[in-house]
């Protein structure tokens, strides 16, 4: 599979209230960071702090990039924290297929065409597939076309019962596994897009007396593996995910590299094979 732009992006949900300052405070608080803290980190007064909190003062845009900064807060929420100042979006939000990342998408085809005959994709934040590899696509044969277009979304083609879902062997855990990682990203951007899809998926039903058998000879898995049926064979995979560090564009900055590592040494071996 090629990169494809990346589905609409998520638009941030703003709490209650005017200006900056009650954003600010929310991010504070997901962040569990006393005024006082906040303050120290970013040289700065809890006095200043409190005051932009409650909009007694407006913060310049310097100070709410360091704020944003100091809060881990993602790239695009804050460009809506500059909006809400009053100031224009510091980072752009340039279209994947726009020639200005030519390099970029380049990059990560070689990549993850690098890292095969092991399975490895490209999503976006609302894990639209952008990019994949004949790894993923073996695992995917078989899967309905309605799943894989216009934009395969890797959450659905998991979870869905006409997805892979019924050939994964251990689906309890997995399932379990995805939802929370969804939970953590919706924690992170507080995306009504995110928070949707979530929603879909996990009100999908498990499939009838699939997804909760063991291994016949467990083994000593060194993190939580995917047991997925193909071809007559269980094979096993742990999952890593990678971003960009320091992003200085939106789109950039929710792009995400998920590779499959073999978890057992008959899953290497039978997909060392398939490419000797």
């Amino acid at each position: 599979m090629t990169l494809a732009a990346p589905g609409p992006a998520a638009t941030p949900t703003a709490p209650d209230g005017k200006g900056a300052g009650p954003l600010l405070r929310a991010w504070r608080e997901r962040r569990r960071v006393s005024q006082l803290e906040l303050a120290l980190r970013a040289d700065s007064s809890a006095r200043h702090i409190s005051f932009v909190e409650t909009g007694r003062a407006r913060p310049s845009e310097e100070m709410v990039l360091r704020l944003a900064e100091h809060l881990d807060v993602p790239v695009r929420e804050r460009n809506a924290l500059l909006l809400a100042a009053g100031y224009a979006p510091h980072y752009p939000e340039t279209p994947l297929d726009d020639p200005a990342l030519d390099a970029l998408r380049d990059g990560m085809e070689r990549l993850i065409q690098g890292y095969e005959p092991y399975p490895a994709l490209v999503v976006d934040a609302t894990y639209t597939v952008v990019a994949a590899n004949r790894g993923i696509a073996m695992l995917l044969e078989g899967v309905p076309e309605s799943l894989l277009a216009p934009a395969p979304n890797a959450m659905r083609l998991t979870l869905h019962p006409d997805g892979l879902a019924p050939r994964i062997r251990n689906l309890r855990e997995w399932r379990g596994h995805l939802l929370a990682q969804m939970e953590r990203q919706i924690a992170l951007r507080r995306s009504a897009a995110l928070r949707e899809l979530y929603e879909e998926v996990a009100a999908y039903p498990a499939p009838a007396g699939l997804g909760d058998s063991e291994p016949a000879e467990p083994a000593a898995y060194f993190a939580l593996p995917m047991r997925i049926e193909h071809a007559g064979r269980v094979l096993s995979f742990v999952s890593s995910i990678s971003t960009f560090n320091t992003p200085m564009d939106v789109t950039v900055a929710e792009l995400a590299i998920e590779t499959f590592l073999p978890a057992d040494p008959a899953t290497a071996k039978y997909l060392n094979s398939l490419v000797s």
